[in-house]
């Protein structure tokens, strides 16, 4: 996979990918991710990107040309299945999509900025618009580097045990269940019994038990 990101601040997104998995999946050579910094594809003086909104009103806008540009370039060097919008008005991130956009083969991410994009590069180029939760970030480059370790980890050969992901919280709409390690007993707390017994069957039962009551008790909208 291939993740192309624009965004007005590459140094912000950066510390991310050279830590912990993904820095992994781009070491196994599993993954590329490249910086594209917006200021670099405008004529502007001062490498302005952003003007004020037509209209009046309050917040600066990413302006077209230099976006163009970028996603321009990068178009005539290869296909993307995906040009992605980072947005609070687009569609809240799931496991499902990550599931789906982990089958990609090239992606563009844009970040937002300032007041977001002019409207004319959404209706031109963008083919998804993803939020990450009903609040608003300063820009759009956060919530990337979510949806990048929630698509990267899912590739085959990224975590070392390849089915953990198939247990995580919100793989079938179910939380996941709780999990303990050594020691057995702390402090006089004990680890269920059914754990230890290594009935693999009763086990799997308990965990998909405990799933069910955790997601009823905390998360009864997923069940619907």
């Amino acid at each position: 996979m291939r993740i192309d990101i624009i965004t007005v601040l590459p140094e912000l997104l950066k510390s991310p990918f050279e830590a912990s998995i993904l820095k992994r999946a781009i070491s196994k050579g599993l993954v590329e991710v490249h910086f594209h910094n917006l200021r670099d594809y405008t004529e502007a003086s001062y490498k302005q990107v952003d003007d004020y909104q037509f209209g009046g009103g309050a917040g600066m806008v990413l302006m077209i040309e230099p976006i163009d540009k970028c996603i321009s370039a990068l178009k005539e060097q290869r296909s993307y299945d995906d040009i992605i919008y980072m947005t609070p008005d687009g569609e809240t991130l799931h496991q499902k999509m990550a599931n789906s956009i982990s089958l990609k083969e090239n992606l563009i991410i844009l970040c937002g900025h300032y007041k977001g994009v002019d409207q004319r590069i959404r209706d031109r180029f963008i083919t998804k618009e993803i939020s990450v939760g009903d609040y608003v970030l300063s820009g759009g480059e956060l919530g990337a580097a979510i949806l990048c370790d929630a698509v990267i980890r899912l590739i085959p050969g990224v975590l070392n045990n390849e089915t953990s992901a198939l247990t995580d919280t919100f793989q079938d709409n179910l939380l996941a269940p709780p999990v303990y390690t050594r020691p057995s007993e702390y402090k006089g707390m004990k680890v269920p019994e059914v754990l230890l017994s290594g009935d693999f069957p009763r086990i799997e039962k308990w965990r998909e038990e405990q799933a069910m009551e955790r997601t009823q008790r905390l998360r009864p909208d997923l069940l619907s």
